[in-house]
């Protein structure tokens, strides 16, 4: 196989569809290797945990949820970052241009 490059980390939901898919019929385990770029034993423990009831919607919709707030986070942090800066330049005198006489 090729190489696949970086580590790559799939979202419950993708692995509870695909599994979904090859325990229906809808895909075959080599196709899915394929599609994918997967590994053989990868998708055979994704199947092993969704057979258990390891892969759950519960798990997708706690993925997604944690995922929501990270972003919300990064995005508190960065309004957070441009009132200081707002702030800053509020409080900073504006230096007046020579040919502003």
């Amino acid at each position: 196989m090729s190489s696949r490059g970086p580590y790559r980390r799939h979202t419950a939901q993708f692995k509870l569809q695909l599994c979904s898919d090859i325990r229906s019929g809808a895909l075959g385990r080599r196709d899915a290797q394929k599609k994918y770029a997967l590994f053989a034993n990868l998708i055979q423990m994704w199947l092993t945990q969704f057979d258990r009831g390891e892969l759950s919607t519960e798990e997708v919709e706690a993925d997604a949820i944690a995922e929501y707030e990270a972003k919300v986070a990064a995005l508190e942090r960065k309004v957070g970052q441009f009132t200081m800066e707002l702030e800053l330049v509020k409080k900073t005198p504006r230096l007046r241009l020579v040919s502003d006489n």
